[in-house]
């Protein structure tokens, strides 16, 4: 299946950089990483880092070099392996490093790479990556750090592109005694330093992990717990960490947190990272899908900052959303962030699904019309592979990706099959990484009919199908306008307050008499397409 016509994307310009992060080249495919220790100690009154990241990696093709990446304005001081100090050389925000010997496939090894500096500051996280040096509400200091995107290079040096998790990780991080640090997976160990002014707090995640889901929170945090019991009663561990001024305001609005895994599970299965339990942690910014760790920073508000819900419903959009990213962007990732709408689009239907699995179908299609307008149409929802590509026009890769989905249910007009086919489709492909060929290569499976041209129009082109109507010889006639061709997918429409499901091609098609072409309108709740008066 190809990928969107280059002509969408003449305006983009794509650097050196952008290509040494994005693409796959044999210094990156030589390698697997399997394991990452990552040791920092955080000056939170000089906002300055020094770390030292252990990675184990196994040989995939015997290469002389490999490429790892670390932000330029962070110092390497020196990278070593089995005790012998490597040469490597720096290109833009990529690290070069030249192995002592040309090492067998198949073969593992341990590398130490010590660094320091100061790293990049957030200008509007989590939009924008980079370290949150904040205050809280009593002046005290409170640090956070978002990367998707941006590259978790930006903090810690790694094999920085999607498409190689390590499969298990351990976060150490040194502060002063006065704070707390909440991180990824469960707290292995909380150390008071012999300094007697510094705790360590050690961190271990024991599933693989995007290296951008990798984070932490350092402040004045308080602790509570509670637990969820699935439906087969195994009981999940949930654990919050919120300022201790907030501590009231998080036990009311985190309630939410169990019917939530309710309808997730309902959907697609139990929660995905069960032995590393679930977390929320209070964050300077609004709020990221930190694996297992959700950064949350909604300010204990209804919606979205306290909007973006219809009439009657009251649910917290950041705990919705970012803990549907567990399924779909954390347990089922993409190795390239041209084709991000795979987390985003399921992500975004999740919600409407919480909506319909809370308060019925109707509200969940009066939740999807309040999404309707942010779609722009503007430039298609998969960018150009190989670029690190993140230069999406609005939010089309959220709001039309979920209509897109929700197209294809009523395409499809049978939700046993729509909701067995997502289920399945997440239960095999969890904890694992997948492409967009997949996903229509599964989806057309398992539907028992070629969903290519659906996914090629709706993905690869910035414009939705127009159904175009006309009048002739006192008959109204039908058919499809689209950029691919064998786009034939059924569509409802209303002719007057008739309910009535078309069959279109690309061909004329008569509908009937005794109306006229303005009688007719598409049923927008559950069809995201253009209806166009032609003559």
């Amino acid at each position: 299946m190809d990928g969107p016509p280059a002509k969408y994307f003449t305006s983009h310009k794509f650097t050196r950089a952008d290509t040494l992060r994005g693409a796959l080249r044999p210094e990156r495919t030589s390698f697997d990483v399997t394991y990452y220790e990552l040791h920092l100690e955080v000056n939170t009154e000089a906002r300055s880092i020094e770390g030292r990241v252990e990675m184990d990696y196994q040989v995939v093709a015997p290469t002389g070099r490999i490429q790892l990446d670390l932000f330029k304005n962070l110092k390497i001081k020196d990278i070593q392996q089995n005790g012998q100090v490597l040469r490597y050389e720096r290109i833009d925000n990529a690290v070069f490093i030249d192995l002592p010997a040309e090492p067998a496939a198949g073969s593992r090894h341990r590398m130490s790479i010590r660094y320091g500096g100061t790293p990049v500051a957030a200008k509007n996280a989590p939009w924008d990556g980079g370290f949150v040096w904040a205050l809280d509400q009593r002046d005290r200091t409170w640090v956070g750090v978002a990367c998707e995107g941006t590259g978790a290079s930006l903090w810690w040096p790694n094999k920085d592109h999607l498409s190689d998790e390590p499969d298990s990780m351990l976060v150490s991080v040194t502060v002063p005694k006065r704070f707390f640090v909440a991180s990824n997976g469960n707290l292995r160990a909380e150390v008071e330093l012999d300094n007697r002014y510094q705790k360590r707090y050690d961190w271990f995640v024991s599933y693989p992990i995007n290296n951008y889901n990798v984070s932490l929170g350092i402040g004045s945090y308080v602790h509570f717990d509670s637990t969820y019991v699935a439906f087969d009663g195994e009981v999940l561990d949930l654990d919050y960490y919120v300022l201790d001024y907030n501590l009231d305001k998080a036990r009311r609005q985190f309630r939410q947190v169990g019917p939530m895994l309710a309808a997730y599970e309902h959907y697609l299965g139990k929660y995905p990272f069960w032995d590393d339990g679930f977390a929320l942690i209070e964050t300077p910014y609004l709020g990221m899908e930190h694996q297992s760790g959700i950064a949350y920073g909604n300010r204990y508000m209804r919606g979205y900052l306290g909007g973006g819900l219809p009439p009657g419903m009251d649910w917290d959009y950041i705990i919705i959303h970012e803990s549907g990213h567990e399924y779909f962007g954390n347990s089922i990732s993409v190795a390239d962030h041209a084709e991000m709408w795979i987390h985003e689009s399921f992500t975004t239907y999740l919600e409407a699904l919480y909506v319909e699995y809370r308060y019925g179908p109707k509200d969940a299609l009066r939740y999807l019309a309040m999404q309707r307008p942010y779609i722009r149409n503007e430039a298609p929802i998969v960018g150009p592979p190989g670029v690190n590509f993140d230069d999406f026009a609005g939010s089309d890769h959220y709001y039309k990706g979920a209509w897109i989905l929700h197209t294809l249910r009523n395409v499809l007009n049978d939700d046993p099959l729509f909701f067995g086919m997502l289920r399945s489709f997440y239960q095999d492909h969890q904890h694992s990484i997948v492409n967009t060929q997949q996903v229509v290569d599964y989806f057309s499976r398992f539907a028992e009919r070629d969903l290519t041209p659906f996914f090629r129009q709706y993905l690869f082109h910035p414009a939705v199908p127009t159904l175009e109507i006309r009048e002739k010889a006192g008959q109204v006639e039908y058919r499809w306008r689209t950029d691919v061709a064998g786009f034939h997918v059924p569509v409802g429409v209303f002719i007057g307050s008739e309910a009535v499901r078309l069959d279109p091609t690309a061909a004329w098609q008569p509908m009937g008499g005794g109306f006229s072409a303005k009688d007719v309108r598409v049923d927008a709740s559950r069809f995201l397409v253009d209806l166009e008066i032609v003559k």
